[in-house]
């Protein structure tokens, strides 16, 4: 029965993967440079209670955040085994404090802790504004000698 509901799962996650328009590695590239163009200056620390979202943005990059309007772009040391397709992550912390080189992204019982590398705080309103600039659909004026002509 367990099996079952694995090999469903599966199924219905590779339906909805192949339903997409844009290559994965497309769609990462393109969230990587809009988070890197909205990244300030690399911090040493911020202050953690609660993560409130995250995203992952390849195999040692992710957006961690910790408020509506608060948000870190994160960088490992390294590749972070299943940082890109686990469900779930945990940070360590120290009396609510993540900091570089010291603390770490968890991503499953089975794989070692990856080392945080990078921290730099991402300014949500250059987001929203790079992400609207990346939506944007170029348009050219069609030549008229062409739109007269049928399509076969």
């Amino acid at each position: 029965m367990f099996a079952n509901r694995i090999v469903v799962a599966a199924i219905a996650t590779l339906s909805v993967a192949a339903c997409s328009s844009v290559p994965y590695a497309q769609r990462i590239g393109a969230r990587q440079a809009a988070y890197a163009a909205a990244a300030r200056e690399p911090v040493r620390s911020f202050r953690f209670f609660e993560l409130y979202s995250w995203e992952p943005l390849g195999d040692s990059q992710l957006a961690i955040y910790t408020r509506p309007s608060e948000a870190y772009l994160v960088s490992v040391m390294g590749p972070c085994p299943d940082l890109e397709f686990t469900n779930a992550i945990g940070l360590t912390s120290n009396l609510n404090e993540v900091q570089v080189r010291f603390d770490k992204v968890l991503t499953g019982r089975r794989d070692f802790p990856c080392t945080i590398g990078e921290i730099r705080p991402v300014d949500l309103a250059k987001l929203k504004s790079v992400e609207h600039e990346q939506r944007k659909i170029q348009s050219a004026q069609r030549d008229a000698a062409a739109s007269d002509k049928p399509n076969p």
